[in-house]
């Protein structure tokens, strides 16, 4: 199981050159329709975890087990802020078992909630300004644990690798008309963060991002802009 440490930039016009300038090489194009879901209480990313069905996959994104302690220290802490990190898992039996016990935990659990009436997880089209989808057919099981679409969007992404660093570096551009850069390296559960993170310190200052400011995700910039009260709440738990 791996661990996505991640850092955001802005995307401008003379990232591409910057880019070839450093000797990133391109590994490609490819567009990523991805769906978002959560109980109508937001029981899961209230809890900082993101279930997501990335085209015919599913994936649970949620905190790692390992704190973020003896990551850094002195000067690089304002840096590490920046970044986030997330445990991903890919296995459906365990993202089935991950989600139940999050939704057992919860307050009213909606393991003991009736589902919602109606067809709640779809794979067709989902309007911004309506999250949660027309009727049609999907996986079942999100349905039986009260799960609904609250997201969908398609991002078209150009992939570039700094290989002597181990480095990702993705420029996205989603369809709701917002562009970010990021920044990843993947390390195995488990393993210190500290050289993940350094990795992409100095990949940031090689594309010349040397002012530590946060630089909004897709999925902060969707919910402001689609979800506003799903996006207030999770700023009041300190998620966003």
């Amino acid at each position: 199981m791996s661990v996505e440490v991640e850092r955001k930039f802005v995307c401008d016009a003379g990232m591409w050159k910057r880019l070839e300038e450093i000797g990133a090489v391109c590994i490609g194009q490819r567009e990523i329709h991805d769906q978002y879901f959560d109980t109508p209480d937001f029981e899961l990313t209230l809890r900082d975890t993101w279930l997501r069905k990335r085209e015919d996959s599913w994936e649970l994104k949620c905190p790692p087990a390992v704190g973020k302690t003896q990551e850094t220290s002195g000067e690089g802490l304002e840096e590490a802020s920046l970044c986030s990190r997330y445990k991903e898992i890919t296995s459906l039996p365990e993202i089935q078992s991950r989600v139940k016990e999050v939704l057992k935990h919860c307050a009213g659990g909606s393991l003991n909630a009736d589902p919602l009436p109606g067809p709640l997880v779809t794979v067709g089209q989902v309007s911004h300004e309506e999250p949660g989808g027309p009727e049609g057919v999907g996986d079942p099981w999100p349905g039986e644990l009260n799960l609904r679409c609250f997201a969908e969007f398609t991002t078209a992404r150009r992939s570039f690798t700094l290989q002597e660093e181990g480095v990702q570096i993705d420029l996205d551009q989603a369809d709701f008309g917002y562009t970010v850069g990021e920044i990843e390296v993947l390390v195995q559960e488990g393993e210190e963060v500290g050289s993940a993170l350094e990795k992409i310190e100095r990949a940031a200052r090689r594309l010349g991002l040397t002012r530590n400011l946060r630089v909004e995700g897709k999925m902060d910039v969707y919910l402001q802009r689609f979800c506003p009260e799903h996006y207030v709440k999770l700023q009041r738990a300190h998620v966003l």
